[in-house]
């Protein structure tokens, strides 16, 4: 953080230059410009990797440019086995700010069919249990906010049925106040399930319009909602301001799933270009379960910075 001194020096000479500039016409500009966002990184890319060496992970992640983190769940449970202070302690020592984490909205239950994915020792990862919002609401707001992350974001609930989804609202709302008590904003991240229409309605729409939109914003995850047949940007001028933060990854040709940004068929350009309607304040890269979760992160990383500018 720059000291007092110093802020005071650049806000200055900020005023000087837009008064300098006023009568070229060039202040309007300069007032408009916004410049590039932090990169971030939603580190369930790393999930059965990263628990075997937080350090370790966390340093190569900085080495390639990332400079935000947001957390998910561990197989160590809680903060990657650490306490939420000693994972923030740890970000910031590597020169990077940790800005967010993901819980459940319900007691997690795998998919049916659903096997867990083989870890490094080849057999099926085993994962401790999660504490959800429906249960455990109080505790994982209190742990988050002692980790002093600014959002909390609900990284899915049930909404398979009008019931479900009518129990995950009120789960958010709920979720909502006490994030806001907090000193957080919390927010929900989407899937592609969510925009599948149940009994003529597509829980989405529930979920934006029945929670409160000051207390409940969106992660907007790029990939799903494109999967979905869905148009972002559409969705930020329907709901302007509701989007601060955005999970970036790629679908890839076939729609199948998630691939690295820049080589799959979401629109970033035009969805960057209406990043001030959407209200986003940060965005984090992510690929689930990739086979070479560095080699992914870094070709993210050079399209987001280089072709993007973003």
């Amino acid at each position: 953080m720059m000291n007092l001194n110093r802020r005071k020096f650049l806000q200055s000479a900020g005023t000087l230059a837009l008064g300098s500039m006023a009568l070229s016409g060039k202040a309007s500009s300069l007032l408009n410009f916004r410049p590039p966002h932090a990169v971030g990184l939603q580190l369930f890319t790393f999930f059965g990797i990263i628990d075997d060496d937080v350090k370790g992970t966390l340093t190569k992640i900085a080495a390639i440019g990332y400079k935000e983190m947001e957390s998910a769940f561990s197989k160590k449970g809680g903060y990657y086995g650490l306490k939420p202070q000693e994972f923030k302690a740890m970000v910031n020592d590597l020169g990077m700010t940790w800005q967010s984490h993901h819980v459940i909205g319900a007691p997690f239950k795998l998919p049916k069919g659903y096997k867990m994915p083989v870890g490094a020792d080849g057999k099926p990862m085993v994962m401790p249990t999660m504490l959800n919002l429906k249960d455990n609401m109080q505790q994982l707001v209190d742990d988050a906010a002692a980790g002093g992350v600014a959002y909390l974001v609900c990284a899915n609930s049930p909404t398979a049925t009008l019931e479900e989804t009518k129990a995950t609202i009120e789960v958010l709302n709920k979720t909502g106040e006490a994030a806001k008590k907090a000193g957080m904003q919390f927010c929900y991240h989407n899937h592609d399930m969510e925009f599948v229409a149940v009994d003529g309605k597509a829980p989405y729409d529930l979920l934006l319009t029945e929670t409160d939109p000051n207390n409940v914003k969106m992660e907007l995850d790029l990939c799903w909602v494109t999967k979905a047949g869905k148009d972002p940007v559409e969705l930020f001028k329907a709901n302007p301001g509701r989007f601060p933060l955005w999970h970036v990854k790629d679908l890839d040709a076939a729609k199948a799933g998630p691939a690295p940004v820049g080589s799959g068929i979401v629109d970033f350009k035009r969805i960057f270009e209406n990043q001030q309607i959407a209200g986003m304040q940060h965005f984090f890269v992510e690929h689930d379960m990739p086979k070479d979760a560095y080699a992914s992160i870094k070709s993210s990383y050079d399209y987001i910075t280089g072709t993007l500018k973003a």
